[in-house]
């Protein structure tokens, strides 16, 4: 029998059932609105999202001989060779801030909209064995995701705000200001925006596995779309647009604006940024509700 085929008729019986059948503990019933959420599904398994999220934590660095120092040294190897191959050799400017702490904080910024983006592109293709075979709501696994991006972002945070306060404290080069309260607003909105795209992509790369190789190499393109590794304020006027036209700009901009005084932002390409990070979040509970129902027959 056809799976889907197999599945609605698993999810009509089980909905015809008499409600008040104390032998029922659990009624799935379809889900026909592309729009829903059924984030309170979600709250009710949120011990299995917690489950999920031990489990990307542990298995990323589980029988590494270095364990989570992995997290510190990642974004310090990253941001030494960005100040060796940016900084010392290529010359790009960075506003006059210390190398060391401008390509820190975007390198800590980025780390977790590319990590959430590409882990959450393949959710499906990743765990389809497990949808296969048990029910639970499939939300919860791309936000599981989300939130073991944010327990790394929080430690790789913690490195930046250390060397940030070096600085601080023994030069006159940071100038932090009341964008910095901005903070939690720019880290929800960047686990929005990737969590949008992230379901995008993982409906997408149901059918065509092309996709995640691209995917992959396409976010580190995007990088140098973003201003991590120069400052906005570098570009010429004429083609500053096509770098606000990123979402992630205000974001970045933002963020090492706050904690070190320099940086081009407004408030009206923040607003940008929300309504884009609300688009495409809204385009991508659409689209994965769409799939989510039809995905174990092509994956």
């Amino acid at each position: 029998m056809h799976t889907t085929e197999a599945l609605k008729q698993t999810e009509t019986l089980s909905a015809v059932q008499p409600s008040d059948d104390k032998e029922w503990t659990e009624v799935i019933e379809p889900q026909d609105s592309l729009l829903a959420l059924r984030l309170g599904d979600v709250w009710r398994y949120r011990d299995l999202v917690m489950l999920f999220v031990r489990r990307d934590f542990v298995s990323t660095y589980k029988q590494t001989v270095l364990g989570p120092i992995w997290f510190f040294i990642q974004p310090l190897l990253t941001t030494l060779t960005y100040v060796i191959i940016f900084g010392s050799v290529a010359k790009l400017p960075t506003d006059g801030l210390p190398a060391l702490l401008f390509y820190l904080s975007g390198v800590t910024v980025w780390n977790y909209f590319a990590q959430t983006l590409t882990a959450t592109a393949t959710v499906f293709r990743d765990n389809a064995s497990m949808f296969g075979k048990v029910y639970f709501p499939r939300l919860t696994m791309p936000l599981s995701i989300v939130i073991s991006n944010l327990v790394r972002f929080g430690i790789q945070l913690g490195l930046f705000l250390a060397v940030w306060a070096y600085y601080l404290f023994t030069t006159d080069a940071v100038h932090p200001n009341a964008y910095i309260l901005l903070t939690p607003v720019l880290v929800l909105l960047m686990g929005l925006l990737s969590l949008g795209l992230g379901m995008v992509f993982s409906a997408l790369t149901t059918k065509y596995r092309d996709l995640a190789i691209l995917l992959t190499f396409g976010v580190q393109l995007a990088m140098y779309a973003t201003p991590i590794i120069y400052p906005a304020s570098s570009l010429p006027e004429k083609y500053r647009w096509l770098l606000q036209a990123n979402p992630m700009t205000p974001i970045v901009e933002a963020f090492r604006y706050g904690f070190l005084g320099s940086g081009t932002v407004t408030w009206i390409s923040l607003g940008y940024s929300i309504i884009s990070t609300l688009a495409i979040l809204l385009l991508g509970i659409i689209v994965f509700n769409r799939v989510q129902k039809s995905f174990t027959d092509t994956v």
